[in-house]
């Protein structure tokens, strides 16, 4: 039997009890839920990740709606006992939701909520920051600058790669791999080599127009290109960022043949889905190939990083901070928050998951639907006509 977890209580005396695993960013969330006559408790305790144990002591034997986190396991077990405690709606606070078992959750009845359409531009702004910094060596350089190293300027210290001119690939261009696509394109004069299932037409257009306005204006245009294979991308591409979804097709996409077939002067980067990658072929590369580069903002067996990996010096690695803008993780909770409020009133789902301003204007009251249902097919949840 897990121990009580401490928790933070808002509006004690609510109708419907909400709980939510961790604090999130912001206040707007509290307050949408307390003035639906909601009882919140959040989660306090010192731990980055609930166990099971911990989010059933947390739920109790009453709770109407859960707001959780991509770390935590969510199958069979704690949807039983949320439908046990009379709980209707579970939230991540993500895009992603590979930590839920979604059958789980429809046979208990319990709508799954997530975060889509908040974080395009941030997780892109992320992935275009890495591909500059792994490009051009600043997380060594300012390495070597804080332990005293540096004595003077040297014509070959810390030499890296110019983007301008250079090709970029782009493996899934669906919102967040366009988006990223166009900073490196408008930023930095690159050219675009892209792989997806469909076509990317708005993303070929602008690159078309930003190419004719250079050429007008006496540069030389960019270029886009759409592959016919993966394989195509990497061979051709000096700095490559991945964007698929994470199945059984993507799984290990990047392994020891695909990435002897990439440029030995390469850029890598990753803030999509850590498996999308074979972390034991990547350090290996990474340590035959010292000009070879990665910027990782996910990992295979996250938390954890695979043995050797933190030593490479070609390899950027943050901590899963891709949507970590004040904006984006302020909006991420009102989402989630308001998915499971929705739910909980009887409200229905909101037609189009990723146009989220509505429910974002902090002037206006938010539509009274459920932002974004995984699951809403499947249990017959109703569209929302507004």
């Amino acid at each position: 039997m897990a121990k009580p977890v401490s928790i933070e209580v808002w509006n004690p005396r609510g109708r419907y009890r909400v709980v939510s695993t961790k604090p999130m960013p912001g206040t707007r969330w509290i307050n949408l839920l307390v003035q639906q006559d909601c009882r919140l408790e959040i989660c306090t305790e010192k731990k980055t990740i609930l166990s099971v144990e911990d989010i059933i002591a947390l739920m109790g034997d009453k709770c109407d709606g859960v707001i959780g986190q991509l770390t935590e396991d969510w199958g069979e077990t704690l949807f039983a006992a949320l439908s046990k405690a009379g709980g209707k709606a579970f939230s991540n606070m993500a895009v992603g939701y590979n930590n839920v078992d979604v059958n789980a959750a429809n046979k208990y009845g319990v709508a799954v909520g997530n975060t889509p359409g908040v974080l395009t531009e941030t997780t892109a702004e992320l992935a275009a920051s890495l591909s500059l910094a792994a490009a051009r060596r600043i997380v060594e350089a300012d390495e070597f600058m804080r332990a005293g190293l540096y004595d003077g300027w040297l014509p070959n210290l810390f030499v890296g790669n110019l983007l301008k001119g250079q090709t970029v690939g782009v493996i899934g261009a669906g919102r967040i791999g366009s988006a990223y696509a166009r900073m490196m394109v408008e930023g930095f004069k690159m050219n675009l080599i892209y792989y997806d299932l469909y076509q990317a037409t708005r993303l070929e257009k602008f690159v078309t127009a930003y190419g004719q306005f250079l050429k007008a204006n006496g540069e030389q245009p960019v270029t886009w290109k759409r592959a016919a294979t993966m394989d195509e991308v990497l061979r051709e591409a000096d700095v490559i960022s991945l964007h698929p979804v994470l199945d059984k097709t993507t799984y290990h996409l990047i392994n020891k043949e695909s990435l002897a077939s990439m440029k030995k002067e390469a850029v890598l980067v990753n803030c999509s889905r850590g498996p999308v990658i074979d972390e034991v072929a990547l350090v290996e590369h990474l340590r035959r190939n010292p000009m070879f580069r990665v910027g990782l903002d996910v990992f295979e067996d996250e938390p954890y990083m695979k043995p050797g990996l933190a030593d490479m010096k070609n390899a950027i690695v943050v901590p899963h901070i891709a949507s970590a803008s004040k904006w984006t993780r302020e909006g991420m909770a009102t989402l989630a928050a308001l998915n499971v409020l929705g739910k909980i009133k009887g409200y229905p789902v909101w037609g189009d998951p990723n146009r989220v301003e509505p429910f974002l204007n902090e002037n206006a009251p938010p539509p009274a639907a459920c932002p974004s249902i995984v699951n809403s097919k499947a249990l017959g949840l109703p569209v929302s006509k507004l």
